[in-house]
C-alpha cells in the first residue's frame, strides 16, 4: 500500500515555526488528519495542527517528555467520527534522520492507546522532522505493524513534493530542452507527479498535451462527452473521423498520448465529476486542473481540492460575440487555489444563486423553465464561442503557473499570483494576490472521505 501525506503551506509554516524556534531543543506537535482511502492508497490530509506548549514539556536536544492530556480532545473527536488519524510530529537534529529506539518504544505504546481509544485502525501515525525540511513517517495498523509514509505534498504558494529517493526514469534526450530551461530537478518532480485534468475539450486537451510533453509521470483525464464537429476547431489531435464515429474525448487523447510514447501513464475516465467513484480517483492525484465552464463542476472540483488538500488550477475562457460577426470581449483567467485559501466562490467566479440555478437546470429541466419564466431564478449562461488560439493562451498560462509553483522562477515569488487575468481586446495581463480564506470552504480543509461525499447529498444518488 502507498501512504501519502498532504499538508497546506500555512499548516507547514505553523508546524515548522513551532518545532524549530531556534533553541536547539526537541519540540512536538500533533495533526488531526482526514483520509483518502482506496484499495491501494492511503492519503493523510491534514485538517489542523495542534502545537504542544513548551511549558507542558520537558525538553533536551535529544529527547522530549510531554503531557498526554493535550491530545484527549483530538482522540474524542476521532472516536466520535469513527474516522481520521492522529499524527504525531516531533523534531530531530539535522544529522538524525531516522527514528530512534526511544521513538520506537514511545510510538508502540502510544499507538496501542490511540487504536484502543478510537476502536478502529489505522488511527495513529508518527513523523520526525529536521530543520532542513526532511520528514520521515509511518502509519500504525492493526497488530501494531507500521507502514512507511512514502511521499508528502505541501500545497502552498509553492508546491513541494520530495520524491524520497525514488525518481522515475527521465528520457533525457526528449526532455533536453526542458531540462535546460527548468533544470533536471524540476523534471524529476514532474516525472513523479500524478495530475488530474477534468474537462478534455478546448483548454483541457491543450493542457494534457503540454503536461505529457513536459514529462509528467501520470495523467488522469475525465470527460463524459464525445467528439463532435463543433469541437474540431479546438481539441488537439481530434480528427473528422472521431466526430463521425462519436469517439469519446478521453479515448482520443489517451490514444494520442500512447502513440506519443513519452512514458506518461494514462488513466482515461469517460464519466462526469459527479460520480463519487470518479471523485476518489481524481483525489488520488497530486494536483488538479479544472478545464470546464460548468459552475457545478467547478464547485465540486474546488471542494475536492479542499477536502483532500490538493493544489487546484482553474481555467476560464470567455468570448463575447455580438451575433453579427463582431466581438466585444476576448478574455480569460487562471486561478491558483490553495486548500485553506480563498475559493472560486469567495473570489466571486460564481454566486450561490448561479450554482443553485445550474443544479436545477441539470436535474429538473421542466422545473427550471417554470422558475425562469416566473422570475425566481436567473438563466444559465448559454455556450460561448470557443477558439483554439484563445484556449491555447489560457492553457499555456495555466501550465506555466504549475511550473512556477514547483520551480518558483518568478522574480517576486508566487504569493502575488493567485489569479492571472488576460484580455486580448485590451491587450493586457494582470495578476491578483489571494484573498482571505473562504468562510464556506475552510471548514472542510483536510476532511477527506465523508458521507455524503464532499458534504453534497446529491452525490449519494449518483454513486454506482
Amino acid at each position: 500500500m502507498s501512504i501519502k501525506l498532504r499538508i497546506t503551506g500555512k499548516q507547514y509554516r505553523i508546524l515548522y515555526e513551532h518545532l524549530f524556534p531556534g533553541d536547539g531543543l526537541e519540540a512536538i506537535a500533533f495533526a488531526e488528519c482526514g483520509t483518502l482511502s482506496t484499495e491501494n492508497t492511503l492519503v493523510l490530509c491534514v485538517q489542523r495542527i495542534i502545537t504542544i506548549p513548551r511549558h507542558h514539556c520537558k525538553k533536551t536536544k535529544t529527547s522530549i517528555v510531554w503531557q498526554t492530556n493535550n491530545i484527549v480532545p483530538i482522540l474524542s473527536n476521532l472516536q466520535k467520527k469513527k474516522s481520521g488519524i492522529l499524527l504525531k510530529i516531533h523534531s530531530h537534529p539535522p544529522e538524525w534522520q531516522t527514528f530512534s529506539e526511544p521513538d520506537n518504544r514511545a510510538d508502540y505504546e502510544l499507538s496501542q492507546s490511540v487504536i484502543g481509544w478510537t476502536d478502529y485502525s489505522p488511527s495513529y501515525a508518527s513523523m520526525i522532522m529536521t530543520s532542513d525540511g526532511f520528514m520521515q513517517g509511518r502509519v500504525y495498523q492493526e497488530y501494531l505493524t507500521s507502514i512507511k509514509i512514502d511521499s508528502r505534498l505541501i500545497a502552498g504558494d509553492s508546491i513541494t513534493k520530495p520524491h524520497n529517493g525514488h525518481v522515475s526514469p527521465i528520457d533525457t534526450e526528449s526532455q533536453m530542452r526542458t531540462i535546460q530551461v527548468f533544470g533536471e530537478g524540476t523534471i524529476s518532480v514532474l516525472r513523479n507527479l500524478k495530475i488530474a485534468v477534468v474537462g478534455c475539450s478546448g483548454t483541457g486537451s491543450i493542457v494534457i498535451e503540454q503536461l505529457a510533453r513536459l514529462g509528467v509521470g501520470s495523467l488522469i483525464m475525465v470527460d463524459p462527452d464525445v467528439i463532435e464537429d463543433k469541437n474540431l476547431n479546438r481539441i488537439i489531435n481530434a480528427k473528422k473521423k472521431d466526430a463521425i464515429e462519436k469517439s469519446p474525448k478521453v479515448e482520443v487523447l489517451e490514444r494520442t498520448l500512447r502513440e506519443m510514447d513519452l512514458g506518461t501513464e494514462v488513466i482515461a475516465l469517460k464519466d462526469t465529476i459527479f460520480n463519487p467513484l470518479v471523485i476518489k480517483k481524481v483525489a488520488e492525484a497530486d494536483i488538479l486542473f479544472g478545464c470546464t465552464d460548468s459552475i457545478e463542476s467547478r464547485n465540486v472540483l474546488n471542494l475536492i481540492a479542499v477536502h483532500y488538500c490538493m493544489p487546484y488550477i482553474d481555467i476560464g475562457v470567455g468570448i463575447d460575440a455580438d451575433g453579427k460577426g463582431g466581438v466585444t470581449q476576448v478574455a480569460g483567467s487562471v486561478h491558483y487555489l490553495q486548500p485553506d485559501g480563498s475559493s472560486l466562490l469567495s473570489r466571486r467566479v460564481y454566486t450561490p444563486e448561479e450554482l443553485a440555478s445550474e443544479a436545477i437546470h441539470r436535474t429538473q429541466p421542466k422545473e427550471y423553465d417554470t422558475l425562469l419564466r416566473d422570475g425566481y431564478i436567473r438563466g444559465v449562461k448559454v455556450e460561448r464561442p470557443a477558439v483554439i488560439s484563445v484556449n491555447m493562451l489560457a492553457a499555456s498560462l495555466a501550465v506555466n503557473e504549475l511550473l512556477a509553483r514547483i520551480h518558483n522562477y518568478r522574480d517576486d515569488g508566487n504569493s502575488n499570483y493567485a489569479v492571472l487575468r488576460f484580455s486580448l481586446t485590451q491587450s493586457r495581463i494582470i495578476s491578483e494576490d489571494d484573498r482571505l480564506p473562504c468562510k464556506v470552504f475552510s471548514k472542510y480543509v483536510g476532511k477527506g472521505d465523508c458521507v455524503p461525499p464532499l458534504g453534497l447529498p446529491f452525490l449519494c444518488q449518483c454513486e454506482k
